[in-house]
């Protein structure tokens, strides 16, 4: 696509705009159909087999222009950019007006107020082998569920639960809590970007492109399980043709949530540095 740039101006403090905190990262084969449905026409889906490359990012912001606060991004799926591929977002919930606002208004994000409430379980569990147990000889089992309900005015709408296993050997949580400097029980130091287009919502009709320059610590761990909440999934009565419309994107963001998953990642001493987006005429991909 051939673009325009043009940089966008910010009511929201000085950029770039930094958050830190820590952050899941899980990958979902997406049917194309169904991210065809959520991408603008301008864009060409990076797809292969039938499927695109989505998921979502889970992150909480222990600092950030507006204090702490959760985010969801449910990821459609990648388009294609020369030279390189970008992300779209179908959803991104929080629970922050300002951080809405700023979603919205600066990055055009389809982004929307939503409840988290957070629930985290331990067990630990016996190695194996006969005697007596000492502690590396024990495994612990984190199981954290993360229930997303979705604020539209005084309607609340309920998502589903992000319920994540995680394992934990003992010994390292022990040392790490003794030497802070045994970082790498948290994985390598990373840096990385990641380019997403936006725009095209009510808020922001224009597309927009920007990139979050991102420093933390990577670990591979177990995908998390999507349950969509019984009695909402593919079932939303709308009054009018904005509800309507709103509902259907709901439904869409929820058929990404529930695609197959094949890799979780960890971030953790996450570091986000975000330039304001530009924007860009509409072109051909």
């Amino acid at each position: 696509m051939e673009v325009e740039e043009t940089k966008c101006s910010s009511g929201y403090g000085k950029p770039p705009w930094i958050f830190k905190g820590s952050a899941l990262y899980q990958f979902h084969l997406v049917k194309s159909e169904i991210a065809k449905a959520i991408i603008p026409k301008e864009f060409r889906l990076v797809e292969a087999f039938g499927y695109t490359l989505g998921g979502f990012f889970l992150a909480k912001y222990n600092e950030s222009p507006f204090g702490t606060f959760d985010e969801l991004v449910v990821i459609a799926g990648i388009v294609w950019n020369p030279p390189t591929s970008h992300a779209w977002a179908a959803r991104v919930y929080v629970n922050s007006d300002e951080a809405c606002r700023h979603g919205r208004k600066e990055f055009g994000l389809p982004s929307q107020l939503a409840m988290f409430s957070k629930s985290i379980k331990t067990k630990k569990l016996k190695k194996g082998g006969n005697g007596f147990l000492t502690s590396n000889d024990v495994d612990t089992y984190v199981k954290t569920d993360t229930h997303v309900t979705e604020i539209a005015g005084p309607r609340t709408t309920n998502l589903y639960d992000i319920r994540l296993t995680s394992r934990e050997d003992h010994a390292n949580i022990t040392a790490l809590k003794m030497n802070p400097l045994q970082w790498m029980s948290m994985g390598p130091l990373i840096h990385m970007s990641l380019p997403s287009f936006s725009g095209h919502t009510e808020h922001t009709p224009h597309l927009l492109k920007y990139s979050c320059q991102m420093e933390c610590r990577v670990k591979p761990t177990s995908p998390a399980k999507i349950i969509a909440v019984p009695d909402q999934k593919h079932t939303f009565e709308c009054d009018n043709a904005e509800s309507k419309e709103s509902a259907e994107k709901r439904e869409m963001s929820i058929a990404v949530m529930l695609s197959k998953p094949i890799l979780a990642l960890k971030f953790n001493c996450l570091m986000m540095e975000v330039e304001p987006p530009v924007v860009f005429s509409k072109g051909s991909c």
